[in-house]
């Protein structure tokens, strides 16, 4: 059965068994995913095998990384220079990477905590920090200089130089103006602008690139990951709610709340969004943790499956954990 999402002119088609993965490998949750200017598809996976190689039909190309990464590998993202950003959150690094697995250039320090008063026990953001304290997600600029989330263990945003010097900082913990509440991933708009997943606080909040507020958008759920393609279009993967968690702008949660995609506008406005409330189904947001979209306008979704929707008793350890909508 085809199953096809969408309205209009922005129309897509799931593209079930897509990813054709060697017999015995697996990758129980995938962090985040990018595309080259080939077409070829990275997955950052959490496994033995961080860094998974697809062509774009998804055939199998190769796999590196192997005993580089802890197994919270986090955010990846495609540079416009045509190299692989990747953060690893337990191993508190930010690299540049070629598309080999060559480590080019660090930004900030690796394997150093800074000290925010978070703990494993203690998993609330005191005070905002130097990088890193379990950092997130990375995004390069046009102008070359390069953003990073700071934002499990921390609540900031760091902006550091190509050639990785640190610019700056900002960010406190809370849900004011320039405060965040995890921030998850981070996206550098052509024209500058900096966006910023303000997961918690369930808003993207934009800023130019000194870190001076400017905006937010708050018709989000939970945003995990944002991409912004030359269309002019953003697309969010929003994670799910679950019952009796509390939600700082909605209070205690009565009823799951399940995941789902939105694409929005240039301004904010949501022009298509899609959810599947029955998580067995193969098109569910199950548990979104990345978002890109290739020069064809398909869009794959890496699935943080075991950590969000298994280890919840949510779905079966088979459940899906990656996903490509074609659009048709």
């Amino acid at each position: 059965m085809v199953t096809r999402f969408g309205a209009g002119q922005l129309r897509y088609e799931l593209v079930e068994g897509w990813e054709r993965l060697p017999a015995g490998w697996s990758h129980p949750d995938v962090a985040g995913v990018c595309t080259d200017v080939d077409g070829n598809v990275y997955l950052y996976a959490r496994g033995d095998h961080p860094v998974i190689v697809y062509d774009r039909d998804g055939k199998f190309l190769g796999s590196w990384g192997e005993g580089r990464f802890s197994y919270r590998t986090h955010g990846m993202h495609m540079g416009r220079d045509g190299l692989m950003y990747l953060v690893d959150d337990l191993g508190g690094s930010v690299g540049r990477h070629g598309l080999d697995g060559t480590l080019l250039q660090a930004f900030g320090p690796a394997g150093i905590t800074t000290d925010t008063g978070y703990s494993d026990d203690h998993r609330v953001v005191e005070r905002a920090g130097a990088p890193y304290n379990r950092p997130t997600n990375v995004a390069l600029a046009p102008s070359g200089d390069v953003y990073v989330s700071d934002g499990y263990g921390n609540c900031r945003v760091h902006h550091f130089t190509g050639d990785g010097d640190l610019l700056g900082s900002w960010g406190s913990p809370g849900g004011g103006a320039s405060e965040f509440r995890t921030p998850h991933s981070v996206w550098v708009h052509d024209d500058g602008r900096v966006f910023v997943c303000d997961r918690q606080n369930e808003r993207i909040q934009i800023f130019d690139p000194a870190g001076n507020y400017l905006a937010e958008w708050s018709d989000v759920q939970r945003p995990q990951d944002i991409f912004m393609g030359d269309d002019g279009l953003v697309y969010v993967v929003e994670l799910s709610w679950h019952r009796g968690e509390v939600a700082p702008r909605r209070g205690t949660i009565d009823a799951y709340i399940p995941g789902r995609l939105s694409i929005l506008d240039g301004d904010g406005n949501v022009l298509v969004r899609w959810q599947e409330p029955d998580l067995e189904q193969p098109d569910a947001i199950l548990a979104p943790h990345g978002v890109w979209v290739d020069d064809a306008g398909s869009i794959y979704i890496a699935h943080a499956t075991n950590t969000v929707a298994v280890g919840l008793g949510l779905v079966g350890p088979d459940a899906l954990t990656f996903q490509k909508f074609a659009r048709v």
